[in-house]
């Protein structure tokens, strides 16, 4: 029996996004940060002591961490009964970096951003590997770990990568918003969709007259 994706409405919703400038970018290239981040955004509101017990980390550390994602608009004060204790909350659903097209400085950015975000998928995949025997039948169906390799241009890859994102885009686009766990349909739990597509290592010149192998 096939499942199709969720079906956009008529009012399909507005996928709130950031694209974080080039200081905001520097901050947010951090493993603990972003991970605090995505755990506001699934999870919905939280304070400083229970990230950190979360996390393994002292409030202390946890608060600061908190305060420079404030900073550069990632997460915000939430509306809580609870005056004794300070909640936050992720400010949008998504996070874009668009691809440098500069040298130097952006480009540095660029790549410390993309490898504190790598860390952080390797993690969660070998944690997704490692409890794969334990998952319902159906989610492991819906699970997948595939390496595709098509002979493109540059031209056709990134329509094609834009294309696949176009589809996520609109998956998103008719679910519930993450972080509310009331507006949820029976059965469902956050699905992690990574996307990773490169030219094959070693197949294209790395520096200015270097030969392609």
């Amino acid at each position: 029996m096939k499942h199709p994706l969720p079906q956009p409405a008529a009012d399909t919703r507005i996928v709130s996004r950031v694209v974080p400038e080039p200081t905001a970018l520097k901050a947010l290239a951090h493993p603990v940060r972003l991970r605090m981040l995505g755990m506001l955004r699934i999870d919905g509101p939280a304070t400083a002591t229970q990230l950190a017990a979360r996390l393994g980390l002292n409030s202390g550390a946890t608060s600061y961490h908190l305060r420079r994602l404030a900073q550069y608009g990632f997460i915000e004060e939430a509306p809580h009964a609870s005056r004794r204790d300070r909640w936050w909350r992720a400010s949008h659903e998504l996070t874009s970096v668009p691809p440098s097209e500069a040298k130097g400085e952006a480009l540095d950015l660029d790549i410390a951003f993309n490898q504190a975000a790598l860390s952080l998928q390797v993690g969660q995949m070998q944690q997704a590997l490692e409890e794969y025997a334990e998952l319902p039948a159906e989610w492991r169906k819906a699970t997948a770990g595939d390496d595709i390799i098509i002979m493109m241009t540059a031209a056709q890859a990134e329509a094609l990568t834009k294309r696949l994102r176009d589809i996520i885009l609109e998956a998103m686009r008719a679910a519930p918003p993450l972080g509310e766990a009331a507006s949820r349909e029976p059965g469902m739990v956050p699905f992690y969709v990574m996307l990773h597509a490169f030219p094959y290592p070693g197949r294209l010149p790395h520096r200015e007259g270097e030969d392609t192998q």
